[in-house]
């Protein structure tokens, strides 16, 4: 039986998992790693609250999650995430930095941002959907006023899923592209 709700610290490495294997890309130990700084370990560290889960049958199989002020997130992300990354070489690190270009810039009319990843298996059936109004309600309930994201210009799914369900294309910025969609 699948459903959507609140994730639970139980789901952290389930969540992990799916943040590492939504995608038919596999990765080395150095980028995973990379991957679980720059793009998850905020998100559940933080703002728990703001995380849903797709649960199959009691393990999460794809979440959305999302950071719902950028500046209070950069100040945490500054510290520790970017910190946990240094390690990893300067062309990751420079990776992590250049992840919050473009929330920076939009960050006044999209305060908040999203992070969405399935399953493959879970992949077409409408959850991904049903994820993104799941947050969506949330975030309206807390009054924020809009909510942006990135994906790669090299993700034609990705981008046709953004627009099917109303987000705006707002800046395509070398291989990332930025939609959004007000709340308010």
């Amino acid at each position: 039986m699948l459903s959507i709700r609140k994730y639970k610290k139980e789901d952290c490495e389930a969540v992990k998992y799916v943040c590492l294997h939504s995608t038919q890309e596999e990765y080395d130990e150095k980028l995973s790693e990379f991957i679980l700084h720059t793009f998850c370990e905020y998100y559940l560290d933080h703002e728990p609250e703001n995380c849903f889960v797709l649960d199959a049958d009691g393990k999460a199989a794809g979440y959305i999650y999302c950071a719902q002020d950028y500046d209070s997130y950069k100040e945490i992300f500054d510290k520790e995430n970017l910190e946990r990354n240094k390690h990893l070489g300067d062309e990751l690190y420079q990776w992590a930095v250049d992840s919050t270009i473009l929330q920076n810039k939009y960050k006044d009319i999209y305060p908040a941002h999203l992070h969405i990843d399935i399953l493959p298996e879970y992949h077409r059936q409408g959850w991904g959907g049903k994820l993104l109004t799941a947050l969506s309600d949330h975030l309206r309930d807390k009054g924020i006023k809009g909510v942006m994201l990135t994906t790669g210009t090299d993700n034609p799914n990705a981008n046709s899923f953004y627009k099917k369900y109303g987000f705006e294309l707002i800046e395509i910025y070398d291989t990332d592209v930025a939609y959004g969609i007000r709340l308010d």
